[in-house]
């Protein structure tokens, strides 16, 4: 007998471990998007300047509550930007006081705001005993940034000549690899037995390296880490659906205005938040997957950090195509929404 097929999914409501909420009148655009689905999100610390203390973040954090819509329930997990000259004591403060809930390395000049990131990785090292020593994860974005290492290889050569000298160095450290984009990076959290982690976001689930540039070049497809091989796409496909407890949702959403991103060095940065259920509704489908989809969004990312996963439950809907906006007005100019280019069928039901 042929089982019917799924039409209507209720699972615990999810969270964003990866998102970039920007501040001012982008973040007030931007946030109900995300608070609309997500019961919580890791909120990324690359302001200008960066949110670099306590002091900064909680202050960051209170921004970002007081744009929260109305009657809107959406908790934002705030990171401290690692530099080379961050006090460790500062960091066990944060964490002790609630007001950080991990930490985020950027190598200098990596991606977006990352010119005050780390190049010496060994004066960071106090920072991140302290790290293991309190049990606060560390967020890290896996690129190398040498001129001479190609774009597409960067990630592979991360994890040789930084992530594993580190986490031999301070093996109590947990470290999550946040979107990853190829399958050394699945195959290195696979054989990795304790304290690693990873995200993957909505649009490398979907996008490979010819969406950017075969038949003319897509810069609202463009991210950093840039999307690869079909391969890798693949690979991270199968990671995701496959129920492995250490992979879960990090969209990574990276709100740019289209002026910012058209231009002759364009941002890097692609906008999901608003349809990411609807992409992964159809992604999971597509790999007979959808009874994962939990997992993936809701329960993975909280058994990892340590945090109960979300009371309140959001259902899906399979109906008639669901129709975004192609832009949003954001008071400081045009938004443009990740395109997937295919039908979106699964709705968040009101």
């Amino acid at each position: 007998m042929t089982a019917q097929p799924i039409t209507r999914l209720t699972i615990r409501r999810p969270d964003d471990w990866h998102l970039h909420l920007r501040d001012g009148a982008m973040l007030e655009a931007v946030l109900p998007h995300s608070a609309e689905h997500f019961g919580r999100a890791i909120i990324m610390p690359n302001l200008v300047p960066p949110v670099v203390t306590a002091e900064q973040a909680a202050a960051y954090r209170d921004r970002i509550l007081k744009a929260l819509p109305e009657g809107k329930s959406f908790k934002p997990l705030m990171t401290l930007y690692l530099t080379e000259n961050t006090d460790p004591a500062d960091v066990a403060r944060a964490h002790a006081d609630g007001i950080a809930t991990a930490v985020k390395l950027y190598p200098a000049g990596a991606t977006t705001n990352s010119a005050s990131g780390v190049r010496d990785f060994d004066k960071v090292r106090p920072v991140l005993e302290k790290m293991a020593e309190i049990g606060m994860p560390l967020c890290v974005h896996g690129e190398v940034t040498d001129s001479d290492i190609d774009i597409f290889d960067r990630e592979a050569v991360f994890i040789d000549r930084v992530l594993r000298p580190i986490r031999k160095k301070v093996p109590e450290l947990k470290v999550v690899m946040e979107h990853v984009t190829t399958a050394d990076a699945v195959d290195y959290v696979r054989d990795s037995s304790k304290n690693l982690a990873a995200t993957i976001t909505t649009h490398h689930l979907i996008i490979n390296r010819n969406h950017i540039l075969a038949g003319g070049i897509k810069p609202h497809f463009y991210c950093l880490p840039v999307a690869k091989r079909e391969k890798h796409r693949i690979a991270l496909v199968q990671a995701a659906v496959s129920g492995d407890k250490r992979f879960f949702l990090g969209t990574d959403s990276a709100p740019h205005t289209d002026p910012a991103k058209l231009q002759p060095c364009g941002c890097a940065g692609i906008y999901t938040s608003i349809n990411t259920m609807s992409c992964l509704a159809e992604v999971f489908e597509a790999a007979g997957a959808l009874k994962e989809l939990e997992a993936f969004t809701s329960l993975n990312g909280p058994r990892y950090y340590g945090l109960p996963v979300n009371e309140e439950t959001i259902t899906l809907v399979k109906g008639d195509p669901v129709a975004y906006p192609t832009t949003i007005e954001t008071g400081v100019g045009p938004l443009t929404v990740f395109d997937p280019g295919f039908p979106l069928h699964w709705r968040v039901e009101a």
